[in-house]
Formats: C-alpha cells, structure tokens, sequence
C-alpha cells in the first residue's frame, strides 16, 4: 500500500493532503507547499554497450541494481534536510566530463517504444517503492535526448510515453517528465517532443495512459513555452546557465500567465545561490551536481562541500533546524578526493555555503596563479554554472590553494596539499 500521496492544489504541492513541509514545527508558512528536489537522473542507469567501464570511482564492478539500491539507502539524510522529490530518468543523462554520450546505450524502450525491458522495471519499481518509503515524490523522466536515437520514429515514441505511462499507473507519489529538455538538439530525430504542439499531445497521452498522475516538460536552462505550460499539471523549467537575474526574470514571466500550477525547477546547477530566487518567488528548486549525482556510478550521499552546503541551504530555507557550520568550514575545494580523477584529469571548483558573498577566486597551482573564477560555482575552466572544462594531472602537483576574495573585503585561503595521493 502506497505511503506517499502527491497532489496539486493551485500553485502548491500536498503530501498525503498536507502542504509540504507543513507538518514540521517552525518551518516558514511561505515554503509550505514547495517541492525542493534533485536531479538524481542516473537512479536506474546502465549501459547496453560496455558496461563495466563504469566500475570506477572506487568500485571494482558496475552493478546496475545496487546503483539503484545506493541511492534508496541515501534517501533519508536527504529527506532530513527537507529534500522532497528527486528526478530520475528511464533513459538517464549524459555523463558531462567522462564517456560520450554517443557510446552510451541506456534505452529501456526498445526501437519500437511497445516494451519496458524488464531489469528496468524491476530498478524503477524499486526506486519507487523505496522513495514511498521515506516520503518522497519521484519525478520520473522518460526521453533523453542522446537516448532518443534508438527510438526509430515519431510512432516509437507515442508507444514509449504508452508503456512508461502504464507501467506507473497507481503510483501515487509520481509526477511524469516526458522529456528532459524538449527543446535541444538531440531531440531533431523526433519533432513529436521538439515542437511544442506535439509535447502536448505526449503530454495528454502521458496523462491519459497513467491514469491521471501529473505531467510536465522540461526545456533547457531558461527555456518557457506557453502551449507546454498550459498542457502541464506541473510547469517544469530548468535554471542552468541562467543568472540569478535570468533565473528570475523566467519566473517572472512565467507567473505571468496566471496558469495557477506549481513551477518547479528540477535541474539547475551547484550554484546554490539559486535558492535565494527559489524561495524569494515561492517556487521549487532542483539541486543538479553533475559530478557526483550524474557519473555512473553515482555518490548518492551528501557528500562534503557542495551537497552539504546545498543540503544546508535548502534546510534554512524552509525553516528546518541544522546546526551552524563553523565559518571556517563555509568553502571547500572541491575536486582534489581520492577517487574524482579520470583518466589523468580532474575538475576543480570552490563550493562555499553562502557564494553570493564572494567576488572572485584565485586558484593556485604549486604556488604559481592558475585560473581566476569570477562566476558562482566558481569553477577551473568555468564554461557555465553547470559545466567546467578538466584539469590534467601532473605528477610534480604538490598544492592547490584557493584565494577567496569576498564581496566585504576578507580574504580567505583554502589549501590542499598531497593532492595525488591515492587518485584513481
């Protein structure tokens, strides 16, 4: 029997027919209702193709299934901090710094979208059934862009959102993504998720065949489309890229249209700045750490520097109690552990709790300036706030140290020293 009951009334979202977050003692009555979440897509991941070349990260092998099993036992620390709903996807999410997606095969539908692989079914299921368990909504996704390309035309496609819809009817803690960011260019093969209009015929189809739960449909960052919106229970949008400025003008916008339904962003960054627009405008946000939450396998946990500081955020935000963090301990230099290199490179950034309060970041290398990051998440190569180019390993690295410049004139450092110990 079902624990976990998600339902919509207007802009808001309920748990078994209380706002969220309601039922915590001296939580803000402006965040009841929220659906704070992560993009946690690769929750059922594997690869048709090679598999095991995703035993790493400290595994010896790649076990699909206890990736799965991982991420349910994860689950409650997260939930602790006020964490309500995560993204997890039939067809997953690329890898952004290691495999290409193009070498990837992750497409539980077949060419022909008429059947759901059974392995698949039984990780979803269980995925699901443990996120009952803790009081969590999944926010099941079905299309990826790059995945796509093993569904052979706009009729495979239809059959898909049929057998995915049917697989989840009855789950009552389910809102359905029909695909993660419609409007990119993976999806030119299948104009039936591109163009709006047959997003919204997938979307009532979707709808249809699940027997009522919720849908929506992402666009990438900054991405907004009236006629999806207006087909969708639940207006999804992604923050990537976007500015806190940007990020706000899209909200803004779309609480324009007076549609009356939750707008939940359920992929942004690790720039958890972010939060501060989330909470200001009412709306839910999607925590996206797309190094440890999206290359298989998955550090499922909250990790130190960036999750935590998320984690912690996204609890005083709400109004759930949480020890201080010293202020000693606010910035991390995130990239240097053990088992985060690949093949020689490594991706170096400076998670702090409270970034809005930096300037800029000077990174150094064995004492020489490296890179200077002016750009929250404050990344080595920043390209934007979700992505970073790598950093090759070299044998004579000695230390990393960071150079906090804040926006009050302090000046902080963070050090690491015998970086290449133990790398992978």
């Amino acid at each position: 029997m079902a624990r976990t009951h998600v339902a919509i009334a207007g802009e808001k979202f309920l748990v078994n027919g209380k706002l969220t977050y309601s039922d915590i003692d001296g939580t803000r009555l402006d965040a009841h209702g929220l659906l704070m979440n992560a993009r946690f897509i690769q929750g059922v991941f594997d690869d048709a193709m090679n598999p095991q070349r995703f035993a790493r990260w400290g595994h010896s092998e790649w076990d699909a299934m206890q990736n799965t099993e991982r991420l349910i036992a994860a689950l409650p620390a997260w939930y602790g901090y006020g964490l309500r709903a995560f993204t997890t996807g039939f067809q997953g999410g690329g890898p952004c710094f290691t495999t290409p997606n193009d070498t990837i095969q992750n497409n539980p539908f077949g060419e022909d979208g008429l059947a759901l692989d059974a392995d698949y079914a039984e990780r979803m299921d269980t995925l699901i059934q443990g996120a009952d368990a803790v009081g969590m909504v999944v926010i099941v996704s079905f299309f990826y862009g790059s995945q796509t390309r093993w569904l052979k035309d706009g009729k495979a496609i239809r059959n898909a959102v049929t057998t995915a819809s049917r697989f989840l009817k009855g789950r009552e803690n389910v809102i359905i993504e029909v695909a993660n960011e419609m409007n990119i260019g993976a999806f030119e093969k299948h104009p039936i998720i591109r163009e709006p209009e047959g997003m919204a015929l997938l979307l009532d189809l979707a709808r249809e065949e699940s027997g009522g739960l919720p849908c929506g449909c992402s666009g990438g960052g900054g991405y907004r489309n009236r006629e999806v919106a207006e087909a969708s229970d639940v207006i999804l949008i992604h923050g990537n890229g976007c500015t806190r400025q940007r990020y706000y003008n899209l909200i803004r916008e779309v609480k324009s249209w007076n549609l009356n339904r939750p707008i939940v962003c359920n992929e942004d960054s690790q720039a958890i700045g972010q939060l501060e627009v989330a909470y200001k405008t009412q709306t839910s946000w999607g925590y996206y750490n797309n190094m440890t939450k999206q290359e298989p396998p998955a550090d499922w946990g909250i990790t130190r520097g960036e999750d935590t500081f998320f984690a912690h955020r996204m609890a005083k935000g709400i109004g759930i109690g949480v020890n201080e963090i010293a202020p000693g301990d606010q910035y991390y230099l995130q990239g240097l552990e053990p088992n985060w290199t690949y093949r020689g490179q490594r991706w170096l950034r400076l998670a702090s709790l409270y970034p809005e309060t930096i300037s800029y970041v000077d990174f150094y290398r064995n004492g020489k300036l490296y890179y200077t990051a002016y750009d929250e998440p404050f990344a080595v190569h920043f390209a934007t706030n979700w992505r970073q180019g790598s950093i090759a390993v070299q044998d004579d690295d000695r230390e990393w140290k960071a150079v906090i410049h804040r926006g009050d004139g302090k000046v902080i450092e963070k050090t690491v020293k015998k970086i290449n110990e133990g790398c992978a």
